[in-house]
């Protein structure tokens, strides 16, 4: 997260797997963007800016709750996706805690699962951020003492409030603790909605990978739970099941990790898989740079029947990303997409049908810098199937 998330480029091999027929045919804009949410004119104070991706749901009293805000969480609330404004309550706070092991720095909401609307499964984007702490880090920058972990948090209000456990839950974590001369952020990151399929439940973890302990490779991870309100029971995809797991390295002795095996083609953290219900294919967006099989920086979707194999990306809105050069993007970045049918079928908003909004954030620049500065968008898009 943070401003400097641009840093955050994986290294794939382009394309690895694409599919020779695309389920879907097209995911085209059929409309200008309109505003969700300005931070300028909209914030309750300036922790209030658009830093995800947004995650909705709906609770049990039918009302839609949608995360996507900073590392102090607030919701955006209304009776639907079409209504929101910002609740200024403080559903999940960061301690910015200099312990590594509490997992209590600076944490965002990233996604999130609910069976009934009132009992609300979160995965939580941890940042420790060593350089801001005194002596946890030698090299005293962002990306050098990023060390990064994704843990839970758990609502029984409706996501009115969300609680850690103690010993905080750790759902995946690289097999190693902080170190203070690590060198380069490490660990796993910005998870994508969680999505169902049949009795299991779905998310897309990145990792930057690491060697020893367990060689891990740079890239997009699936995980997948029958209960994710239990952050340990999230298994990751080896290549030939999903039996890796990556728990607690400050509470499990000894931990060496089964590698997990990352899906092509994506190049960068996924912002959102959804299910059309029309077809049943899945659709997948994220954000990519220019060059390694991208012709233009901006927003990309795909689509798959089975989750691990993906057709060729195709270009849905071009523009400079945050992992381009903000020094020659004048008009400002684009970030953090995501797809959202006001007409889900589910809870979770994780099913589309031939239309839905493309929900997205602006940022904008200041010569070399990005700004705080931020709006988040929505803008209507189709969806037209093979005949």
């Amino acid at each position: 997260m943070r401003l400097r998330l641009a840093l955050f480029l994986l290294s794939l091999p382009a394309l690895a797997q694409a599919a020779a027929e695309p389920p879907l045919s097209s995911l085209t804009l059929v409309g200008p963007p309109s505003i969700v949410f300005k931070a300028g004119r909209d914030a309750c104070d300036g922790a209030d800016v658009p830093d995800a991706s947004a995650r909705a749901f709906r609770d049990a009293t039918g009302a839609v709750a949608l995360f996507g805000m900073h590392y102090r969480n607030r919701a955006l609330r209304g009776p639907d996706l079409d209504h929101l404004k910002l609740d200024c309550t403080v559903v999940l706070d960061s301690g910015e805690k200099a312990d590594p092991a509490l997992y209590d720095d600076r944490s965002w909401i990233t996604a999130t699962w609910t069976e009934d609307g009132a009992r609300i499964a979160a995965l939580v984007h941890h940042e420790y951020q060593a350089n801001e702490h005194p002596g946890r880090c030698t090299a005293e920058t962002y990306e050098a003492c990023w060390y990064n972990t994704i843990t839970a948090a758990a609502s029984a209000d409706g996501g009115r409030s969300f609680l850690r456990t103690t010993p905080p839950a750790v759902a995946m974590a690289a097999p190693f603790r902080q170190e203070v001369g690590q060198g380069r952020h490490r660990g796993f990151f910005n998870p994508s909605n969680v999505f169902a399929d049949g009795r299991f439940r779905y998310v897309f973890v990145s990792t930057t990978g690491w060697d020893r302990p367990g060689d891990q490779e740079a890239g997009v991870c699936l995980f997948r739970t029958a209960t994710p309100g239990d952050a340990a029971s999230w298994r990751a995809w080896t290549g030939t099941g999903f039996t890796a797991s990556f728990p607690d390295p400050y509470r499990t002795k000894g931990a060496r990790a089964e590698a997990c095996k990352p899906v092509a083609p994506f190049p960068t953290p996924v912002g959102a898989v959804v299910r059309h219900r029309g077809t049943g294919a899945f659709v997948a967006l994220f954000m990519a740079k220019a060059g390694d099989g991208f012709a233009q920086s901006g927003f990309y979707w795909t689509s798959s029947r089975d989750l691990l194999t993906w057709d060729v990306p195709r270009l849905l809105v071009a523009g400079a990303t945050l992992y381009d050069d903000p020094c020659a993007a004048p008009g400002g970045l684009i970030a953090y997409p995501s797809l959202l049918d006001p007409r889900a079928e589910g809870r979770n908003f994780d099913d589309v049908g031939d239309t839905a909004i493309l929900t997205y954030v602006t940022l904008r620049t200041e010569g070399c810098t990005i700004t705080s500065d931020r709006d988040l968008l929505r803008r209507p898009v189709a969806i037209k199937v093979w005949p």
